[in-house]
């Protein structure tokens, strides 16, 4: 049996999900809160749960500071972010900071069991919606093999993995730029030729490939 904890400060929206994943087999749902402030204060000894419904936007102790907070000081607990709309630096944001998940608020329930499951034993899921503005679609196109991406990641240059590095962070293209003292059409051209290599077509694409070959900590 699987230990949910809900974070959100939609109270409709929370005792519904709860609701929800109490129906569901193998999961229960621990204890809600409505912001990261609450969480810190029902966590303790023996009431710590395995996976972490966690809003973005909060009053307070928002997402991201929750989400961090969590990994630092729970890092077995695995966090599933939830947010209504798709917004790239929020993705990478909550990436950044330790979520292993991102789904929109108006999935369906198929999806969250299955966002549930693959973060538990998997360790990371990303919803279709996101997953198909990552990864090309075009025939022919395919992601790199596991054993080719770290083929990828070991041949990198420095400058590039910096670039990475930079990536994973908040700043704009434009800004990143000027931290690495270059133009933003060289810049423009790193990010080109690594969305050629990875086969990926956006910027969370290329903050997943770096988590994952550990380029960057979490």
């Amino acid at each position: 049996m699987l230990k949910v904890a809900l974070v959100d400060d939609h109270v409709l929206m929370r005792d519904a999900l709860a609701k929800l994943i109490n129906s569901l087999n193998g999961y229960t749902v621990l204890f809600c809160a409505g912001n990261g402030a609450q969480l810190r204060e029902m966590l303790g000894s023996g009431n710590e749960p395995d996976l972490v419904l966690m809003d973005v936007m909060m009053p307070g102790m928002n997402g991201f500071e929750t989400t961090a907070w969590l990994t630092t000081h729970y890092p077995d607990v695995k966090v599933i972010a939830l947010s209504m709309q798709h917004d790239e630096r929020a993705v990478i944001r909550m990436l950044r900071n330790g979520a292993k998940g991102y789904l929109l608020k108006d999935t369906d329930v198929d999806e969250l069991k299955t966002a549930m499951y693959e973060v538990a034993n998997k360790g990371i899921y990303m919803n279709d919606i996101l997953y198909k503005n990552i990864v090309h679609s075009i025939a022919g196109n395919q992601q790199p093999t596991e054993e080719a991406e770290k083929q990828i990641a070991l041949d990198m240059t420095e400058r590039e993995k910096v670039f990475l590095r930079w990536l994973c962070t908040e700043k704009s293209y434009k800004e990143i730029a000027a931290e690495m003292y270059l133009s933003p059409r060289t810049i423009d051209g790193y990010r080109d030729a690594l969305f050629d290599k990875l086969k990926v077509s956006s910027r969370v694409g290329l903050v997943l490939f770096a988590i994952r070959n550990e380029l960057v900590q979490v």
